[in-house]
């Protein structure tokens, strides 16, 4: 059985729940900072809980703290369907990056539950832990841990800035399941999300239908010079390790203009020690993000920036490590599952679009071990990762309206 073009999303149900999971660790110009595994991002798990128990669905959490909401299907044993994306947010992050793609799962059950439809397959919404990886770096962490990229083990030992473990927050949180990560099958996974760019806003388009994602590479770069007095310390006694990340940030930009037009790479966090007003930095730590929707070009950059950075840091007399702390291949989401999503935008109307995504998501690991495709709705200016961040009530209407049918869809409804 197909859904009807009329079969739609309560878009005002959805929109109320954004808001009141808005209401969770509030920033400070009205958007969010629930980081991951924080007191506040105990609270959303908390209320996303009470909201799934209700909606009569069953809670299942790993041993990463990933949570797992299913509503059963009339034939249990076959591979469910899954839906969903993160409820963590950046420190100054918006209200919609991730927690659309969670809440819109939790809708299309409360849609499917008021309009009596049943389906073959289960439907399991997914809140994964640690999308963001602004606290425990790599991103994707928990998505990660389930397609085999990291080992448990690893991620526990992850520390933030306060030398506290991951594993460690997720048992002070209480969301260290049992349950062993990998261990639950998914016939499909789809993913929503805000565009997190500019283009869908700016062409007038409702919908876009994500086919590749960007490969990413994160390198962590310690510089290590010699602490001294500003004042008096003369120039040419100085080993200023801020001096050197001045230097190979400015060549991180150059490099990424060298492979324009999809090349991206910036320097988004840095720590700088002592990180006092009146002492020459004797130590700094920051990390590289290049970009691009080809392996080699990625590599290219790569090899191109630790060439120009030995020769910075040799200059100035620093040592220097580079570690790579995350990263992932570029992507291409499953052809099924992405016929899935299209039909969905032609039977309901919206106008819609190919996309590659810029930015790296759950689904883009775990394409690695069940077919996976994702949506995205336009957002303001293109804004993410930011407190103004902002979309439309219609906006995620329609993007929670083409989530509902592909994936009802591929769940298969019961006539």
């Amino acid at each position: 059985m197909t859904l009807e073009s009329n079969m739609r999303i309560n878009g005002n149900r959805l929109w109320d729940a954004l808001m009141e999971m808005a209401k969770i660790g509030p920033g400070v110009r009205g958007g969010n900072n629930r980081q991951t595994l924080t007191d506040e991002d105990a609270e959303g798990r908390k209320l996303f809980t009470r909201w799934c128990e209700d909606a009569g669905l069953t809670i299942g959490i790993d041993q990463m703290g990933t949570m797992f909401a299913r509503r059963e299907g009339t034939e249990p044993d076959l591979d469910p369907v899954m839906v969903g994306s993160h409820l963590d947010t950046q420190p100054t992050g918006g209200k919609y990056d991730g927690v659309l793609g969670v809440l819109s799962g939790l809708e299309i059950i409360r849609t499917l539950n008021e309009l009596g439809i049943k389906t073959r397959r289960p439907i399991v919404v997914v809140n994964w832990t640690n999308e963001e990886g602004t606290r425990f770096a790599p991103p994707m962490l928990a998505s990660g841990v389930f397609a085999d990229v990291h080992t448990l083990d690893w991620a526990y030992a992850r520390q933030d800035a306060e030398g506290k473990t991951m594993g460690a927050e997720l048992e002070r949180i209480g969301f260290k399941g049992d349950e062993p990560v990998g261990a639950r099958k998914m016939h499909a996974f789809f993913e929503l999300h805000i565009e997190q760019g500019p283009i869908l806003e700016a062409e007038g388009i409702d919908i876009g239908v994500v086919t590749h994602g960007q490969g990413l590479n994160w390198l962590q770069v310690t510089l290590t010079g010699r602490e001294s007095h500003t004042g008096s310390t003369p120039m040419p006694m100085r080993v200023n390790a801020g001096l050197g990340m001045a230097r190979i940030t400015q060549a991180v930009d150059e490099i990424a203009w060298s492979h324009a037009p999809l090349a991206v790479g910036a320097v988004g966090h840095c720590d700088v020690y002592p990180n006092s007003r009146n002492i020459i930095p004797g130590k700094v730590v920051f990390t590289i993000d290049f970009r691009h929707p080809e392996k080699d070009v990625i590599a290219t950059m790569e090899a191109e920036l630790r060439e120009r950075a030995t020769k910075i840091a040799d200059d100035i007399g620093l040592q220097m490590e580079i570690e790579q702390t995350g990263g992932f291949d570029p992507v291409k989401f499953d052809d099924t599952c992405v016929k899935a999503v299209r039909d969905a935008a032609v039977r309901l109307g919206y106008t819609h679009r190919d996309l590659v995504s810029g930015a790296g998501h759950d689904a883009c690991w775990i394409n690695r071990v069940a077919p996976t495709a994702m949506i995205m709705c336009p957002c303001v200016d293109g804004l993410s990762h930011n407190e103004d961040e902002e979309i439309t009530p219609e906006w995620a209407t329609a993007g929670a309206d083409v989530l509902y049918h592909a994936v009802v869809e591929t769940a298969e409804i019961v006539e």
